[in-house]
């Protein structure tokens, strides 16, 4: 059976409903992953999603700061959470659909401003949180898994606007790289994006610093969906909704989509 799956940090979900409803409405993914939800789990506005046929959720959620939810019109029992880094964070949920199919929802933290965990603690936490998950793929090697989300790191060169320019800013440096090529190898993971779209700029998140966002069109691909060994030939029709980023009040990142025939 094929589902679409989509992934989005929706930077607030209560103050963004509209346009979370608007993607339900008309994009239809059979799974919608949020990241930076920013809501307790009580708060989230289910009504309105369940109306449009997301009746089932599974979510962690933080008052003001973090969490992640998985909206689904397809039944989907909750597999828990890990607390990576010892952070006390709402960052990962798991599920798994009626075919068996895992789904991992990460919000990687951003890091801060700063390369460096010496002067930088946020930094130390991100990169601790990275050698979590690597370690934890590594112990448990993933089989007919998803793994989505914000994982503010932009990998490749051509995922940001420019690489010799980026070197030094957070999300791109090398050593994000490096943890983060790690996770995917622990896991044995492959990137569905770039398997579909292999060549060429993409992005999924433009700074609300920006003036004109599009175009000046100085992106970076911090949105990211994986899949596990067993299953990458499934993943197909990868797509970043680009036009999400100019709707109103609209999240700094766009959501991003692929197709799983499973």
């Amino acid at each position: 059976m094929p589902f679409t799956l989509a992934t989005w940090n929706i930077n607030s979900v209560r103050l963004r409903e509209p346009i979370v409803a608007k993607l339900l409405s008309e994009e239809g993914p059979d799974v919608l992953c949020l990241q930076e939800c920013k809501s307790p789990v009580e708060k989230i506005p289910t009504e309105g999603f369940a109306a449009l046929g997301y009746t089932h959720m599974i979510a962690r959620g933080q008052k003001g700061y973090n969490g992640v939810a998985i909206l689904s019109k397809l039944p989907i029992e909750d597999l828990g959470d890990k607390d990576f880094a010892g952070l006390g964070h709402a960052r990962h949920v798991a599920g798994r659909l009626e075919n068996g199919t895992v789904i991992h929802n990460f919000y990687v933290p951003a890091g801060g401003d700063v390369p460096d965990r010496e002067v930088n603690e946020k930094f130390g936490q991100k990169l601790d949180y990275l050698t979590d998950m690597r370690d934890w793929f590594r112990a448990e090697r993933p089989e007919k898994a998803i793994l989505v989300g914000d994982l503010n790191i932009a990998p490749r060169e051509d995922d940001v606007w420019s690489h010799k320019q980026l070197l030094k800013v957070v999300s791109h440096t090398p050593i994000e790289v490096e943890h983060f090529g790690d996770v995917m190898d622990a896991g044995g993971w492959s990137d569905v994006t770039r398997a579909d779209i292999p060549e060429g700029q993409l992005y999924s998140w433009w700074s609300y610093r920006a003036r004109d966002w599009d175009a000046a069109d100085k992106g970076r691909r911090l949105d990211h969906i994986w899949a596990s060994a067993d299953i990458t030939a499934a993943a197909h029709s990868s797509r970043i909704l680009r036009d999400a980023r100019g709707w109103a009040k609209p999240s700094d990142h766009a959501p991003v989509f692929a197709t799983f025939d499973l």
